[in-house]
């Protein structure tokens, strides 16, 4: 009995555990579709190429173990979602993306939307390939998963001719593989281990930073016994927000700079020596580094550290507990320490959370934000630039999986996409987007998409009609005179999505914006509620400031 290439897809899809694929509708991939009717598996269009990828992204953040899929219809709707594929890769998540092309029997002879996509993927993906063959088409599927999953994971990039997808084979002929979503654990070696505690033992002023590798090592229980039984100071970044509980003693924020620049060991928890840390300059030169992380080439990156232990980081801190069951340092006083300074700037930054000032102070926005989701069950996704930077000095992040940003490429536009998968994978749960108005423009179009399937996901737009995040350095380098290329309208993006058939608020005043997270909530529609905020911009070179 034949069977066509898409539906053989779609069953090594489903093999994998794929619920639900997103993609805008194409000729090329169209045979997909009709395979996933038949699996079962539901299909999200979206207004974007860009949005699919950006949802198959979250989706894998959010589902463990389990693998996030666009589809994306031949030439520009693979390079719509490069973007996409491209914030994955910086993110390190696991995604397979499956992309049409002209017919294999046309190759090489112009065929509508014909390029070579492969070409263009393999610079961001671990795993870019071509299947010419419909019969194995799961085999290809399933090489590209194990490829994404494997070590340090990442975006996997499929590409399937339209006449091999819509070819037929004999489903006697077809392998259908085992297809793993997860990775075999790689145990740290214990020499390794011993190395880093001797280092950390002699340690008076040490801090631990716990990143993105913790959370695809799915460490948080491992890293939480960990600093329970040391009292090490902590901070977060990237996916490892969520990871040590809020109310944690060791856990700290607003003091980063300080402890890092008077630390003497810092032991970096699935965290790159990126820009975000300086290139490792924002260490003490003097000060020794422990490196944990999931693989080899991820170790040494701009800095040698004096230690290193590589493998699941779950599985690594489990074996440092464990090593330290007899007796561990102890740097609860260096914690309390630092704690008081940080309760010190706690307190200086109570005036602007509670600014009455019109229009709407950004702090006093994030304050109010973060009064209305306390003990509320929410996915928190930030989306734009000053306005997140901001909402994540306030804002707790009470759970693995809670918050989700871009990560380092710092994408905008993510907001709604990663909202959508959101609140597909996690349906028991409300979904709550902290927008920049520069962010809302990339994708906000996609709210017509949860008007279609009917997702109550409810974003705030923290409008200052500019691209803050740009003005303020240009305008300090360049003079406020010459100003450029920065400012927006205030325009009313909660009627735009009211016109779409969703829920708008707009807010002119800080104690209207309560009222309006309750009434967007309560509508059960996709709401957004328009904040005109303060817009702040640094005094120019020449004493003018720009309005």
């Amino acid at each position: 009995m034949g069977v066509h290439g898409g539906r053989l897809a779609a069953r090594a899809l489903k093999k994998a555990g794929v619920e639900c694929i997103f993609t805008l509708s194409g000729g090329h991939v169209m045979a997909i579709y009709d395979g996933c009717i038949d699996e079962g598996i539901e299909v999200v269009d979206v207004r974007h190429e860009q949005a699919a990828v950006h949802a198959a992204d979250a989706w894998s953040r959010l589902k463990p173990g389990r693998i996030g899929c666009a589809v994306l219809t031949a030439g520009p709707g693979v390079t719509d979602g490069v973007t996409g594929v491209a914030n994955a890769w910086r993110a390190n998540s696991p995604i397979l993306v499956i992309g049409g092309q002209g017919p294999f029997s046309n190759l090489r002879r112009g065929s509508l939307q014909e390029m070579d996509h492969v070409a263009v993927m393999k610079p961001i993906t671990k795993w870019a390939d071509a299947c010419y063959d419909t019969k194995r088409i799961p085999d290809y599927i399933e090489m590209g998963i194990r490829h994404a999953v494997s070590g340090n994971p990442g975006p996997a990039f499929l590409e399937i001719p339209m006449d091999v997808m819509m070819g037929e084979a004999e489903w006697d002929d077809v392998r259908m593989p085992d297809i793993r979503t997860t990775p075999r654990m790689r145990v740290p070696a214990p020499s390794d281990v011993d190395a880093a505690l001797a280092i950390l033992s002699k340690a008076e002023r040490p801090v631990m930073m716990v990143g993105t590798s913790a959370k695809w090592s799915n460490a948080a229980s491992a890293v939480q016994g960990f600093i329970e039984q040391t009292h090490i100071p902590t901070f977060v970044n990237g996916m490892g927000r969520g990871m040590v509980k809020p109310g944690t003693p060791e856990l700290l924020n607003r003091v980063r700079k300080e402890a890092m620049s008077q630390c003497d060991v810092f032991v970096c928890a699935g965290v790159l020596l990126d820009f975000r840390l300086g290139y490792g300059k924002t260490i003490p030169a003097n000060a020794k580094i422990i490196q944990l992380d999931i693989e080899d080439t991820l170790i040494g990156t701009n800095r040698s550290p004096s230690a290193a232990v590589v493998g699941n980081l779950a599985a690594t801190f489990d074996a440092m507990h464990d090593a330290l069951a007899g007796g561990a340092p102890d740097f609860s006083a260096w914690r309390d320490q630092l704690a008081a300074r940080e309760a010190e700037l706690e307190a200086a930054f109570a005036k602007e959370l509670n600014s009455d000032e019109v229009p709407i102070d950004p702090l006093r926005l994030c304050r109010e934000i973060r009064d209305f989701v306390a003990d509320r069950d929410l996915i928190i996704i930030g989306d734009g630039g000053d306005i997140v930077a901001q909402a994540s000095k306030v804002l707790p992040v009470p759970a693995e999986n809670c918050w989700m940003d871009p990560g380092p490429l710092g994408t905008l536009g993510v907001g709604m996409p990663f909202a959508l998968a959101a609140q597909l994978a996690c349906p028991d749960k409300r979904v709550l987007i902290i927008y920049g108005d520069g962010a809302f423009g990339l994708n906000g179009f996609e709210y017509d998409t949860a008007v279609r399937f009917n997702l109550p996901i409810v974003g705030i737009v923290g409008n200052d009609g500019a691209w803050g995040q740009m003005v303020r350095p240009q305008a300090a380098t360049y003079g406020a005179e010459r100003v450029i290329a920065t400012k927006l309208n205030y325009t009313r993006y909660d009627q735009i999505v009211a016109a779409m058939g969703g829920h708008g608020e707009h807010c002119e005043r800080p104690e209207e914006i309560r009222p309006a997270l309750e009434r967007a909530f309560a509508s059960g529609k996709p709401a957004l509620i328009n904040v005109n905020m303060r817009q702040d911009v640094i005094t120019g070179m020449k004493g003018s400031t720009y309005v």
